[in-house]
């Protein structure tokens, strides 16, 4: 069990329709935000999206960013905006960075609307496409950005299938696209982060070890909040490979089964649960110029 790969290839024939919707739709639209949780900038992007993109202007939504560590988000923004690409923090459930969004699809399109201004279509709504991968909070985004539900949100992956054209009060349309992921993860790391996160569905993939892996992470990265969380003395992690670490979680939650073994499903379970809930503390997994 100790240092298993957990591979991972997930790709539904709709994901495949929705790059071939995406091409198709991109015609209508002036701009493209894509959506990618803050906790893994890397892994929650769609490596087809420069190409599907093309030429539109693009800006990136770091969402999420509450449960995110926020020196690395604020680093996160930094790097791509060196890279020529807006981006903004935001939170679907706190608004944090919701106001500074039509400003800056404005400001992105500026020179656009200058031509539509002399041309007399200033009243023209911008349209922008939404993308994103499944479970990075799109259609979350979208409710609050539009200040009512109009889509249809659900805390599992995939849920969003169809194309949906959202007018808003701002003079912007937003046009929802179901979610994207990519035919293989090539990275076994990106895999993982994505399942960590929840964006893959628990139910094709080994739990414990991915939980265990989790603990392991935790314990490198962010040692105090994982001490913290579940009363670790100091060194007591020390040395603990991952599934040890995991039986270890367990035994401080006191979740033993007959025979005084640790009930490794249900440790796992709950590790999984309380990082997706932000409830071990504001934690990043993946750092700027950080190969995968």
């Amino acid at each position: 069990m100790e240092g298993e790969e957990i591979n991972i290839q997930w790709f539904p024939g709709h994901m495949a329709k929705t790059r071939r919707l995406m091409k198709a739709n991109l015609p209508l639209v002036d701009i493209v935000a894509e959506v990618r949780d803050a906790r893994i900038p890397i892994s929650s992007s769609n490596p087809e999206m420069r190409n599907l993109v093309g030429g539109k202007p693009r800006i990136i939504l770091l969402n999420k960013c509450d449960m995110a560590d926020e020196h690395l988000t604020n680093e996160w923004v930094e790097y791509y905006r060196g890279k020529g690409i807006p981006a903004i923090a935001t939170d679907c459930r706190s608004g944090k960075g919701f106001k500074q969004i039509s400003p800056l699809v404005k400001k992105t399109l500026e020179k656009e609307l200058e031509k539509r201004e002399r041309k007399g279509m200033a009243g023209k709504p911008i349209r922008m496409m939404v993308v994103g991968i499944p479970n990075v909070g799109k259609s979350s985004f979208i409710n609050r950005f539009s200040g009512a539900k109009k889509t249809k949100v659900e805390d599992r992956p995939g849920v969003t299938r169809g194309k949906q054209w959202v007018a808003l009060d701002n003079g912007v349309d937003l046009l929802d696209m179901p979610g994207v992921l990519w035919p293989k993860f090539e990275d076994k790391t990106v895999g993982e982060h994505l399942a960590f996160t929840g964006a893959i569905k628990d139910d094709i993939m080994d739990t414990e070890s991915l939980a265990a892996r989790l603990a392991g992470l935790l314990d490198r990265e962010y040692h105090d909040l994982f001490c913290a969380r579940y009363k670790l003395a100091e060194g007591e992690t020390d040395g603990k490979e991952p599934h040890d670490l995991l039986r270890l979680v367990g035994e401080k939650r006191g979740m033993k089964i007959a025979g005084g073994e640790i009930d490794m499903d249900r440790a796992a379970a709950m590790l999984l649960d309380e990082f997706r809930g932000g409830k071990i503390g504001r934690i990043t997994l993946e750092k700027p110029n950080e190969s995968l």
